[in-house]
């Protein structure tokens, strides 16, 4: 199966005392561009994610978003900084004294002096915590590649569609390439008697002339090639994986045999034929700059 390369997902869950939001989406890009944003505190988890993911995208712009909410994970120690606390207590008392001013000193006003608490958190367990995130993540990337997929099962149809349109006009280019030759055997005809009036006409110079014509005209390799590429383009489709680059690799030979086909041609019919075969190559390699 084929996939897009724009895709969402998104998964919370709380594991172990932490909420953990898991959010990706991804655009078109010609490689993969990963950019995963996590609070710095843990970003020794950044490289698994980063593996994870890689596991799953092969192209494309994605960006990955991760909050941790750990309000409720580990028990948080506050010490009361002793040294600290005497220190502010010594000066503000001192100014009361020196300036006569009320001392006014209450619990509230200290704790607002900087350094008068200091915070103890437990060493976070680095694997444990990798373990959980992963685990929401896969959740994130098991959405986000469904919707790839949904999009990719559209592209497909699509391609395999416009597939079928180009099988038909590079079948319609080979019914004309005869049809060419006649006509052009016989306008040649009609002028050399008409230069000629009654004098007979050399049959062997008309054939000559028409076999020239045909071999400057011939689009026969062109055409077997059309059909192979075709029939490599369904295979691929079929294979599925991240074939996008392949893809446009080859829609490239495709357009190389089409301008060949429209310059050997010097019928308003075939011209006709090679426009609305290279509209629709142009727009297959469109749709496929879509695919992953």
């Amino acid at each position: 199966m084929i996939r897009s390369m724009t895709g969402y997902g998104r998964a919370q869950e709380m594991r172990n005392g932490r909420e953990f939001t898991v959010e990706m989406r991804a655009v078109n890009n010609r490689y993969l561009d990963l950019t995963v944003k996590l609070p710095r505190v843990y970003s020794f988890a950044e490289e698994p994610v980063k593996q994870r993911i890689k596991a799953v995208v092969a192209r494309g712009k994605v960006d990955v978003y991760i909050t941790v909410n750990d309000s409720g994970a580990q028990k948080v120690n506050v010490l009361l900084n002793r040294p600290v606390l005497e220190g502010y207590l010594e000066a503000l008392r001192a100014v009361a004294q020196e300036y006569g001013v009320s001392n006014d000193i209450t619990v509230s006003s200290l704790s607002r002096f900087p350094d008068i608490f200091n915070v103890e958190k437990p060493e976070t367990d680095e694997e444990a915590f990798t373990s959980d995130l992963l685990t929401v993540l896969d959740r994130a990337l098991e959405q986000f590649d469904k919707m790839r997929q949904a999009e990719g099962a559209a592209m497909e149809a699509d391609l395999r569609s416009r597939a079928a349109t180009v099988l038909a006009l590079t079948e319609k280019v080979e019914a004309r390439s005869p049809v060419v030759v006649a006509e052009y055997r016989a306008r040649l005809e009609q002028k050399i008697r008409e230069v000629l009036e009654k004098a007979s006409v050399d049959e062997a110079r008309i054939l000559t002339e028409a076999a020239v014509f045909a071999d400057k005209i011939a689009v026969d390799e062109e055409t077997v090639r059309l059909r192979s590429h075709l029939d490599q383009f369904q295979a691929m489709l079929s294979g599925g994986g991240p074939i996008g680059r392949k893809l446009d690799f080859l829609l490239q030979e495709f357009g190389r045999e089409a301008n060949t086909i429209g310059s050997k041609g010097n019928d308003i019919e075939q011209a006709r034929t090679v426009v609305d075969l290279k509209a629709e190559l142009e727009k297959i390699r469109e749709q496929v700059q879509n695919i992953e």
